[in-house]
C-alpha cells in the first residue's frame, strides 16, 4: 500500500505564503489604505486562490494583522518592563520596547476609523495604557512626573502624541528610531529637557537591537 505523501512540506509553504502576505500587507496598506486583496496578492507574488484561502477578505486580513500586532505587543511590554527602575527610566524603557512594535503596524492607526473601531482597538492597546498609566502613576508619587493631570489622562495624552508621531513617519514627515518620541513623552510628562535626554541615551545604549 503506498504511503500518502508527507504533508509538512505544504504546510510550512503555506506558513510561508501566509507570513508573506501579511508582511506585504503591512508595507502596502502603509502606503495605500485602499489597496485591493487582487492588488496585495500580485505584490506578495501569489495567486489570488492563494491569498483567499487565507483571508477570504479585507476584514479577515485586517483581523490578522491585528492579532499579530497584539501579539506582538504583549511580548513587547513583557520585554520593557522594568519595575524596579526608577520610573523616568522605566517609562523610556516602555517607549522603546513599544516603538518597533508601532512603527511595525503604524498602518493599522490609519485604518482605526473606518474598518477596525474604536472597541477593538481599545481591547488591543489595554494592557499598554494599563502599564503606562502605572509608571507614570508611580513616577507621580516618586515626583519625577508632574500632577497637573491624572495619570490616566496624562497616558492618553502621551499616547496621542506617539500616535500622532507614528502617522508622520508613515506620511514621510518624520524619522525617529524611538529615541526623540521617547524624549519628547518624557518632557510632557515633566522630566526636564536635558535629564530627559540623559535618561533616554541611557536607556537607549542598554536597549538590544530590535528584530526586524
Amino acid at each position: 500500500m503506498t504511503k500518502p505523501a508527507p504533508r509538512e512540506p505544504q504546510r510550512r509553504n503555506s506558513r510561508s505564503n501566509r507570513a508573506r502576505i501579511l508582511a506585504t500587507a503591512r508595507q502596502e496598506l502603509g502606503r495605500n489604505p485602499d489597496v485591493t486583496l487582487e492588488e496585495l496578492a500580485r505584490a506578495s507574488g501569489v495567486v489570488r486562490r492563494t491569498l483567499f484561502g487565507h483571508f477570504p477578505g479585507r476584514a479577515a486580513l485586517l483581523e490578522a494583522l491585528i492579532e499579530e500586532g497584539s501579539e506582538a505587543l504583549r511580548e513587547a511590554l513583557e520585554r520593557g518592563a522594568r519595575p524596579a527602575e526608577p520610573a523616568e527610566r522605566a517609562f523610556a524603557y516602555f517607549m522603546f520596547s513599544l516603538w518597533p512594535v508601532g512603527d511595525r503596524y503604524r498602518m493599522l492607526f490609519g485604518l482605526t476609523r473606518r474598518d477596525l473601531g474604536p472597541d477593538r482597538v481599545t481591547e488591543v492597546l489595554a494592557p499598554a495604557r494599563a502599564e503606562a498609566t502605572a509608571v507614570l502613576e508611580r513616577g507621580q508619587r516618586e515626583g519625577v512626573f508632574h500632577t497637573r493631570l491624572p495619570a490616566a489622562a496624562l497616558s492618553a495624552g502621551l499616547e496621542a502624541l506617539t500616535v500622532a508621531l507614528l502617522e508622520a513617519v508613515n506620511s514621510g514627515a518624520f524619522e525617529d528610531d524611538g529615541t526623540r518620541t521617547a524624549t519628547a513623552a518624557l518632557i510632557a510628562a515633566g522630566v526636564p529637557e536635558e535629564r530627559a535626554a540623559a535618561v533616554v541615551g541611557e536607556v537607549a545604549a542598554s536597549m538590544p537591537p530590535a528584530a526586524d
